[in-house]
This record gives structure tokens, sequence and C-alpha cells, in this order.
């Protein structure tokens, strides 16, 4: 029974955190070859504006008479002590294509350990939104702007600050899935079984090739291999992007359930990871990936809930260059948002902890790199600084996660920002380096160690 398998709800469990219409399995496929992946992972330099990181996996032997390959040995669950946000963003990537793109689903996924739930929200590609220091525009291309404006971290990052305002919540994470990645992971656990409330009929249904074609798929219930799942996801047939987004979810929840069903042993899945190859990208480090499946062990599939930022809180409008975009009705989007994220408030300036003036004229700015298996220490002390009024550009993880010494990378000269940063981080003056980058986009990298790891959870 489901209950004898505590690693399988585990990772079926999580499956529903870490994955969306755009992301079906990726989250499952990382747990269950942790220890494959970890060694192949990609890390983005120290000192430097985060890269996404790309998992990529290695070849698995087929033993004889298995279908999965190698066995491999699971790694033991971590603990998550707090609500863990996941942005799943699928990108209308094309064969040959090198981008950047705009993401064609946006969903926000979460986990919470503390009332063992979890929920997941549509957000509309057409949200007419601030993009944090590029202005208006629809929330779909703010992470085609961080990749062409090379933000720190990229596009992910940028979505993910972009969220963040939005819907005032943090977003901890992002997966970021292909459409090619996608159709293979749905044809490699079986397809997925969809009741079609209603025909669609699309005449004008996009190609990879930039044409058009016609599609049809009859009400009741059907079979859907990953070509078709696809479709249904991506086709507005006639109808808006909130009904778009409602498959979505229906092909999510099916996802699940087809996950509880799946035979396929766990530790014989490598083979199957290579469908992936680059089709998925996430900035989830190992440790946060077991965290998260621990918690997930315990959630309910009746504790999933769902919501869609539809027609009822938005008003179609158009811009004057013609753009047809969702304003939303904020009051009405943060109820929903409340309702499914309970908020967990970050400390606000004041008297005590305002920022000096020569330390806001300065307007350094910065990012925090996470050199330790700590989940969330980045995007807490992140958080911490901005809330003192440093300016943080953005937040990641450093090339290891063994940096043992904090340090303080300075590219542009901001004596006043180096010192209050020394006294906040404890950061002794022989541990701030200085280098030359005239490309540098950033003015302060934070490389945080396991120095401050331990005070920060009062170890000696």
């Amino acid at each position: 029974m489901f209950r004898d398998r505590p690693w399988q709800r585990a990772v079926s469990t999580f499956l529903t955190v870490v994955i969306t219409a755009g992301a079906l399995y990726s989250g499952f496929f990382f747990f269950s070859t942790v220890r494959a992946v970890v060694a192949q992972m990609d890390l983005p330099f120290a000192g430097r504006p985060a890269e996404p990181v790309q998992r990529s996996h290695p070849a698995a032997p087929e033993e004889a008479g298995s279908a999965y390959g190698e066995e491999i040995v699971l790694p033991e669950a971590a603990a998550l002590d707090e609500r863990r946000n996941v942005l799943v963003l699928g990108i209308d990537q094309r064969e040959g294509e090198g981008g950047p793109w705009r993401t064609d689903t946006m969903i926000l996924l979460s986990v919470d350990p503390a009332t063992n739930s979890a929920a997941m929200l549509s957000i509309p590609r057409d949200l007419w939104t601030t993009i944090p220091g590029y202005g208006e525009s629809r929330i779909n291309t703010a992470h085609y702007t961080g990749d062409d404006q090379d933000y720190p971290g990229g596009g992910p990052a940028l979505a993910k600050k972009t969220v963040w305002y939005a819907l005032g919540v943090p977003v901890h994470n992002y997966v970021r899935v292909n459409f090619a990645g996608f159709e293979e992971l749905v044809d490699a656990i079986g397809g997925l079984d969809i009741e079609v409330p209603e025909e669609i009929r699309d005449s004008k249904y996009p190609t990879a090739d930039y044409g058009t074609m016609e599609l049809y798929i009859p009400a009741g219930p059907q079979h859907m291999d990953g070509e078709l799942a696809l479709q249904y996801a991506r086709t507005r047939h006639g109808s808006s992007d909130f009904s778009r987004m409602a498959r979505q979810q229906q092909l999510l929840r099916a996802a699940f359930d087809k996950a509880l069903r799946l035979d396929i042993p766990l530790t014989r899945i490598p083979m199957i990871l290579q469908l992936l190859g680059s089709s998925v990208q996430t900035d989830l480090t190992l440790q946060e990936i077991m965290a998260l499946a621990s918690a997930a062990r315990n959630v309910d599939p009746a504790n999933l809930r769902s919501g869609v930022i539809d027609g009822s809180m938005t008003t179609t409008v158009i811009t004057p260059q013609g753009w047809m975009v969702e304003v939303a009705d904020w009051a009405k989007v943060r109820a929903l948002v409340d309702d499914l994220f309970p908020a967990t408030p970050l400390v606000s300036p004041t008297a005590e902890n305002a920022v000096p003036v020569d330390l806001a004229s300065e307007g350094a700015r910065i990012a925090v790199y996470n050199g330790t298996l700590s989940a969330d220490l980045a995007q807490r002390t992140a958080a911490a600084l901005e809330s003192r009024g440093f300016v943080v550009e953005g937040f990641g993880n450093a090339d290891r996660f063994d940096h043992e010494q904090t340090l303080i990378v300075v590219y542009r000269d901001a004596p006043a920002s180096v010192s209050a940063l020394c006294a906040e981080l404890g950061v002794a003056p022989e541990a701030v380096i200085y280098q030359d980058e005239p490309g540098e986009t950033i003015d302060i990298a934070i490389i945080l160690g396991q120095d401050y790891q331990r005070e920060q959870e009062g170890q000696p």
C-alpha cells in the first residue's frame, strides 16, 4: 500500500510541489537520482552574478533485465522548518534556438511543513506588472529581460524577483523546463489520462517551425501522450489564458495520480533521467531537494490547494503600444495569495536599523551567494540586508558549498557599504577582497561561509 512506501510517498508528493504542466516529472526524477545528479552540477563562479544552474545527468549503464538502469542508493532526507516556494517556468524554447525566451507558463508552488499542506498558483502570462528595475510590462517578459540584460542570475532570477514583488511572497527557487522536456517526460511515464470537459478546436495552434496547424481534441476521457498533452496545455482554442491555466492544473493533478500508480523502482531510473538533458534547469541544491521531499512526505493529496489569477481578478486593457494585457485588481489577487500562501513577514526598517546617509548615497549593488549547505541562507541574508536599506540585486549559490570563511568581494569602491557589511556580517578586514572587473554588473559580492552559518544557527 501507499503508506508502506514512505520514499515513494515523499517523492510523489514532492512531485506536486516542484512540477507544473511545464515540468511534470522534473522534481520526481531529480530526487530519485540525487547522488548521480549532484556530482554533475554546474555551479556559478563565486563572486559573480549567478547563472541558472543546469543539472546534467550522467549516462547510467543498463543492467540485464532492467528497464531503468543501474540501481543507486537513496540519500538521507533533510529537514525543512519553514514554507518553501518554488517558481516553475515553462519556456517556449524551440530546437536550435539560443534564447532569450519569454515564459509560456508560470506557476508558483509551495509546501508548508508546519501545516503539512501544499499549494499552487497559476499566473497569467499577460499580467501587467512592474519588472523591478525595468518598468512595467507583461509578467512573461521578466525572464526574457533578465537574460537579455545580463541581470544577476539571468532570466530565472528576474522572474523570481518580479513574482516576489508582484505577489508579496518570497520566491526561494525555480525550476525551468522547455517543451521538448515536457513531451519526453510525459511519454516516459506512459502518458496521462485526462477528462476533457469540452471539445477543443484550434485552427491556429502554433507549431515548432513558427507555422500553425488545426488542432482537434474531442470531449470526454482521453489518454494523452507527450505531444497531445503539450497541445492541451498550450492551446487557447478561442478561449482565454485563464482556461489554459485551468487545463495546466488539471494535467498537474493527473500527473500526481499517475505518480501514485507508477511501479518504477525509484533506485532504477537513471536512464530515464537522460531524457532531461538540458531541458530542465533549477537552482535547487541537493540539500534543498532533500528538505522539500522530507516535508512533502507528510502532505496529504487532499491538502494540495490550487488557485488561478483569473478574469474575476483582472481587467483586459489595450496599452498605447497596442498590447492586450491583464491589469490586476491587486486587492483581490492578494486575498487569494494570502489564502494560498500565508505570509511570513520580513523585518521592516526601523530607526535602529535604518541605513546611514553615506551608505544610501553610495547605492552599492550587492549580490549574496550561499557557500554552505544551509538551505535558504543566501535568501534569508539578502532579505535581512534589504530590510536595513542595502540594495540587493540578487542571491544564489556560490561555486561550492564548503566555504569555511565568509568573503566580501568588492568590484567598485564603496567604503561605507563595505564597512557596514563587515559590521553586519561579522567579516574581518582581511576577508575583504578587491578585484578590478570593468564588466561586472554588481558592486559587491558576499560569499557566505560556514562561520556565518554557525553564528546564525547559534553553534560554537
